[in-house]
């Protein structure tokens, strides 16, 4: 099967570039574009015609929840992982009614978005299958997005508040940035600092190279990927 083409919609360009950096590092994946108003993903979903998009529901011109109903109304029925702060019960109901399988309440981890990716990519194969094909449960777990979801763990020490502060720091960087920095912008130790930008190197939401100065040891510079 070949990648699952996404279109990541964020109002905030900062928070569009964490999640792209997440979905890029995901095999099996790859961002076709970015949209940062209703408009802006309705036009970017018509060209690309993606096969998951992953949608803010807070959008500056109209909601996201608009923009799912304008999409059904166009019988496109593209995958969605919700991936939003908005947590009240109607817009969740209403984002379910909508064929909405994932919802994630923001801040959550890399951990966590590469469990609904995988879930999403699993459920697009089984899609895939030959029609006629006999499903036992595990299959039609799939293709409904109904299989258990895993609990994702951060390291021992990390919390998914804190993780996504410094990765949203660092997207907001115009180069790179060393843990001394993000540390002294968030107001947290630098040694917390690495351990979360570590972090993000290990689940390919970062980058980290050395820069070597006169004299000493090199200091480490984070980046966000293709940034």
């Amino acid at each position: 099967m070949s990648d699952i083409r996404v279109v990541i919609v964020d109002d905030d360009f900062a928070v569009a570039q964490v999640n792209r950096a997440f979905v890029d590092a995901r095999q099996g994946f790859t961002v076709v574009a970015e949209a940062h108003t209703g408009a802006e993903a309705l036009s970017a979903i018509e060209l690309h015609r993606p096969q998951l998009v992953l949608l803010d529901v807070y959008l500056p011109d109209f909601s996201g929840i608009d923009v799912l109903r304008r999409l059904r109304a166009a019988d496109d029925d593209v995958e969605v992982i919700a991936v939003t702060a908005a947590r009240d019960l109607e817009t969740v109901r209403r984002a379910r009614q909508l064929g909405v399988r994932h919802y994630l309440v923001k801040p959550f981890s890399g951990a966590t978005l590469g469990e609904r990716l995988d879930e999403v990519r699993r459920g697009i194969a089984a899609n895939l299958a030959m029609p006629g094909t006999t499903l036992d449960q595990r299959a039609v777990d799939q293709v409904l997005g109904s299989a258990p979801a895993r609990r994702a763990v951060l390291p021992k020490g990390l919390s998914p508040v804190s993780l996504e502060r410094v990765a949203t720091q660092l997207a907001r960087c115009e180069t790179d940035a060393s843990a001394a920095e993000i540390a002294e912008s968030l107001g947290m130790s630098r040694v917390s600092a690495r351990r979360y930008l570590e972090h993000l190197v290990t689940s390919g939401a970062a980058e980290v190279s050395p820069r070597y100065g006169t004299a000493g040891r090199p200091e480490h510079r984070y980046r966000v990927p293709n940034a």
